[in-house]
């Protein structure tokens, strides 16, 4: 697998048939695609380098979106259990386009969540949300958790 723009992290790996990653959130190894490359180590990110609690990460939540059921990549809760983050993943070779932007803020129609953090591995978006004033900020860098808790 490729090279990530994220701190080193070695993963565990298992071969049936096919390769299978462990997903520390979801307790069970899951399907190795590219996204999923990039999944892991962006959670990995999170826990060890920007202090997101473990607890409150959930990979493939579900929401209902206009009589659709669709899947947010991750979604990061406050102490209250209230959406915070939307993350959205993609491989390493697809572009992060307005198209991606597009699809988070889709998902956000229904989350209301304050950050959204897309991500190819390679490249890393973060914008935050201010609902009062119908507008948002792209931030330097993805922010710890204890500056999310601050900014609610």
């Amino acid at each position: 697998m490729l090279e990530l723009n994220l701190p080193p992290y070695t993963p565990k790996i298992k071969k049936n048939d096919k390769l299978y990653i462990w997903d520390q959130i979801r307790s069970k190894y899951v399907a190795l695609t590219p996204e999923e490359w990039v999944r892991q180590h962006f959670i990995n990110y999170l826990i060890t380098e920007k202090q997101y609690p473990p607890s409150l990460i959930a990979n493939e939540t579900q929401i209902s979106l206009n009589t659709q059921r669709k899947r947010c990549d991750s979604v990061i809760y406050d102490n209250k259990l209230n959406p915070l983050v939307i993350v959205e993943y993609k491989s390493p070779d697809v572009k992060i386009t307005q198209e991606v932007f597009d699809q988070i803020a889709r998902y956000n129609i229904v989350l209301r969540v304050k950050y959204l953090i897309i991500s190819n591995g390679m490249e890393h978006y973060c914008c935050c949300i201010d609902y009062d004033n119908l507008s948002f900020e792209y931030l330097s860098e993805i922010p710890l958790y204890t500056a999310l808790e601050k900014s609610l």
